[in-house]
């Protein structure tokens, strides 16, 4: 019998351990686009969809494609977008989806006026079908992840199958974000109860701006480890708490590896300025590796025998700002797993090293020094309160440009 999905805290759920799950890890958009379209063809009762990016173009036509075929069956289909992520969906694929039998909610829609508010971000990426599977981690609906769109420059990154009791939680995580981002009352959903499917044992781990359950239990982990930390994100800006953490671990002999992204990024601001800390943590010891063939967008982290992926960075808008979750994995078989995929991306990074960092350019640190004092404000802002954004399906066609 599942327990309670969660607990309240200050706001925020908080979810049990859970046993009896199978999970697939799936590396770049040639596996897990396929597996993720295939699951929503199988729907036959309802199919949840949480998004930060939703861009038109060829992959978003095929997604598109997919969720209205599964509405023409009687499907239910729920399809909720990030605000800012979705500036990027046009009109005519909003109208398609909606004129489909698609429910369509966007995120805290923008408004002028209201930065604090308007940095609240939902950033997580779900898609659940009959509260039984579940696909989580860090990909877009957008070009830039598709392989077979972007043959020279797609962006790598991982994806989680999930199947087991954690749906649940996963399906109670949008049921939350759905209903603070409609204001039409619609019906409930059953509430299934997944059996056990494999052998991991997993817990979903939620920040949600006040909260910051997945960066206090990353420190922790990173404390207790003996071993190995091998830590891969897109935006590593990480918090005095982590950094220190990082620095005693090397210190005490733990073989601390960490892969960012090198050249290519979408974000070189958030590259200089947690640039701007690799000094201290090359002195003691850490590995640091920047990804060459393409930009990484992975969100990894292993420390001995503990996994964590999804939706979070080591920055300040996943730590303070967004609505985030990951899926945390206890266990050596998924570890060893998650750390072939790691050493596969090692072997194609390039190590820092100190002397080599020493030797930077006068014009790389005054740009360190640059964003990381923008870094550093927007790190002083503190979240938006939790209630500042009414519910609302449709946003103002003028502001998509």
């Amino acid at each position: 019998m599942i327990r309670p999905p969660f607990t309240r805290k200050h706001g925020a759920a908080s979810f049990p351990k859970r046993s009896g799950h199978r999970l697939d890890l799936l590396v770049d958009g040639q596996r897990f686009f396929p597996a993720m379209l295939e699951t929503i063809a199988e729907a036959r009762q309802y199919i949840l969809m949480e998004m930060y990016l939703f861009e038109s173009g060829a992959l978003a036509e095929r997604f598109i494609d997919a969720l209205l075929a599964a509405a023409a069956r009687d499907v239910t289909v729920r399809l909720l977008i990030d605000d800012f992520g979705a500036l990027g969906l046009q009109a005519q694929d909003r109208s398609r989806l909606r004129e489909g039998g698609v429910t369509l909610a966007f995120y805290n829609p923008l408004r002028v006026g209201r930065l604090s508010a308007n940095l609240h971000r939902d950033h997580r990426k779900l898609l659940l079908v009959d509260g039984q599977v579940a696909f989580t981690g860090g990909s877009g609906i957008t070009d830039d992840f598709d392989p077979t769109v972007r043959p020279q420059g797609w962006w790598h990154d991982l994806m989680l199958r999930i199947e087991g009791p954690v749906t649940a939680d996963w399906q109670h995580l949008f049921e939350n974000a759905w209903h603070r981002s409609i204001s039409d009352d619609v019906p409930a959903l059953p509430r299934p109860a997944p059996s056990a499917a494999g052998p991991h044992v997993a817990r979903v781990v939620v920040n949600d701006g006040r909260r910051r359950d997945i960066q206090r239990r990353l420190a922790r982990c990173i404390t207790q480890a003996h071993h190995r930390i091998s830590i891969s994100v897109a935006y590593f800006v990480p918090p005095l708490r982590i950094r220190a953490a990082l620095r005693r671990a090397a210190l005490r002999g733990v073989e601390v590896h960490l892969i960012v992204p090198g050249l290519h990024t979408d974000h070189q601001a958030a590259r200089y300025a947690g640039r701007r800390f690799y000094t201290q943590l090359l002195r003691a010891g850490v590995h640091i590796h920047e990804y060459t063939p393409r930009f990484t967008h992975v969100k990894l982290m292993i420390c001995d025998d503990w996994v964590s992926l999804g939706s979070a960075n080591l920055d300040h808008w996943t730590l303070r700002w967004n609505l985030e979750a990951n899926l945390e994995v206890d266990g050596a078989s998924f570890a060893e797993v998650a750390q072939l995929a790691f050493e596969d991306d090692l072997a194609q990074a390039r190590e820092i090293t100190l002397s080599a960092w020493r030797a930077r350019s006068r014009r790389t640190r005054i740009k360190e020094w640059f964003w990381s004092l923008i870094s550093g404000w927007l790190a002083r802002r503190g979240p938006p309160g939790r209630d500042r954004h009414r519910p609302r399906t449709q946003p103002a066609p003028e502001r998509r440009g």
